[in-house]
């Protein structure tokens, strides 16, 4: 059994030192998370319109960043009650096996909504559900999403278990609860300790982690994302998703690096060789 740290001193300061350069508002600008800002009428509100958007949050942010814009018109800003009402019913078929984005058919978007529509029905709210499920840490709380909406009308949009490393559901769930950020918002602050959340974890960010050597490996699965999260916490112990910021400034930092939506990520060619 591995103890002590499995990070060096020199890995913790460049982790601190990109972290404080790019955690700042100005993130906000081009990533999802701005809907999540933007949206009014309570914190219901915003929460449900931050689901929305991180379950669409893949692929290039040209092509996803107005998808979730065309959510959040049709429902007038009021995501919640769009979908608590039904609303989105008029907007999206479940016979409609046209695409909506990507791998997402309109009969899937209607299906995830379906979903949410009955946990906000029974609950009023995402962070109500997961109290009431007694999931008040990282891998619990994804493990409970994954069995609220992680059925065959909904996947692939949210995994039926937490086998795979859940990138949209960390994501959504860092947004939550980080407080203390210019950029996570922390609306689940005072009940779901941040220690315990799990890195956004993709192969962007893998590319990154292993040219640091925080890992060595390209598989994107939970047990990886946990492990990663580790190495984060020794620079990080009582944030570490601060260090999802550090990857994300080493990605658009480093010479070579290459352009995909509006981040740039090196090369893996590069990001491998020592």
């Amino acid at each position: 059994m591995q103890t002590g740290p499995q990070t060096t001193a020199k890995q913790r300061a460049r982790l601190r030192e990109l972290a404080a350069k790019y955690e700042k508002p100005s993130f906000t600008e081009d990533d999802p998370i701005q809907f999540l800002h933007a949206a009014g009428g309570g914190d219901e509100n915003r929460e449900t319109t931050a689901f929305v958007a991180a379950c669409l949050s893949y692929g290039s942010r040209k092509q996803f960043i107005p998808k979730i814009e065309c959510i959040v018109a049709q429902a007038k800003g009021d995501v919640h009650n769009w979908v608590l009402s039904g609303k989105f019913r008029s907007y999206l078929c479940p016979a409609d096996d046209s695409c909506f984005y990507r791998l997402f058919s309109c009969a899937r978007m209607h299906g995830l909504l379906s979903a949410l529509h009955d946990l906000l029905a029974a609950h009023g709210s995402i962070g109500a559900y997961l109290r009431n499920a007694g999931a008040t840490t990282g891998l619990a709380a994804v493990q409970a999403l994954c069995t609220a909406f992680g059925n065959g009308a909904v996947a692939p949009i949210v995994p039926k278990d937490a086998t795979s490393a859940c990138k949209r559901l960390c994501l959504f769930l860092r947004w939550m609860v980080r407080d203390n950020s210019p950029v996570d918002v922390g609306l689940w602050s005072k009940w779901f300790d941040k220690r315990t959340l799990i890195i956004p974890l993709d192969v962007h960010v893998l590319r990154q982690a292993t040219k640091l050597g925080l890992i060595h490996t390209q598989s994107a699965s939970m047990h990886t994302a946990l492990t990663l999260t580790s190495r984060l916490a020794e620079a990080f112990p009582d944030d570490p998703l601060k260090g999802d910021f550090a990857l994300y400034g080493l990605g658009i930092a480093a010479p070579g690096a290459e352009q995909i939506g509006d981040r740039r990520y090196l090369p893996l060619q590069l990001a491998t060789s020592h």
